[in-house]
């Protein structure tokens, strides 16, 4: 595992409210493999790469260590984690840390928008897809309970298409531009969800 790794698993376990862990082989199983599961679906994508709610840094940075020729911008809405994400950003020449909500950034300018424990399917996908370009995707990790069918009704609401699921992260491509009024207001998506 890359030292920067390494320090970034100890860090966040340390730090408070970056996770709810509180073991570092817990944090590795779940913020750093779990990520890496992705890997390969974003080799299949073109263009940057956005960490919407990154919350302690999983997905992006462990993703942005295992892909250093793409660019990864790290979205996070708490100014104390972007404080957090800053410090390992800065050993990093691919990484950009951002303070602030999908719903006030430029829309359609990222190849993919990473979710992982952001929100509930319908809100992640109506959050991430407007951020992604045409023929990009965005990539949701679901648990086992994860409706499906909300995802699917939702993502064609915001220009998408359900298009396949790989061990457990559901690929959703932008098919349509997204549509006027997209994302809504902040807050707006978690009090009142597409599906």
């Amino acid at each position: 595992m890359p030292p920067l790794l390494d320090r970034w698993l100890e860090e966040v376990v340390a730090a408070p409210g970056a996770t709810a862990l509180e073991q570092k082989d817990d944090a590795r199983r779940v913020l750093l493999d779990d990520a890496l599961r992705a890997a390969e679906l974003i080799d299949a994508l073109d263009g940057p790469v956005i960490d919407v709610g990154s919350g302690g840094g999983s997905p992006g940075l462990p993703l942005a260590v295992a892909r250093p020729l793409r660019s990864f911008t790290l979205l996070e809405a708490e100014r104390r984690k972007c404080a957090f994400l800053e410090r390992f950003a800065a050993e990093l020449e691919n990484v950009t840390v951002t303070w602030g909500r999908a719903e006030e950034q430029p829309l359609e300018t990222y190849g993919v928008a990473l979710a992982k424990a952001l929100a509930k399917p319908p809100v992640a996908v109506e959050l991430c897809l407007p951020l992604v370009a045409l023929h990009g995707a965005a990539l949701l990790w679901l648990g086992p309970t994860a409706d499906r069918d909300a995802l699917r009704s939702a993502a064609a609401r915001v220009g998408g298409e359900l298009e396949r699921q790989e061990d457990g992260v559901a690929v959703v491509r932008k098919v349509a531009p997204t549509p006027p009024g997209f994302p809504r207001r902040p807050g707006v998506a978690k009090k009142r969800p597409l599906a």
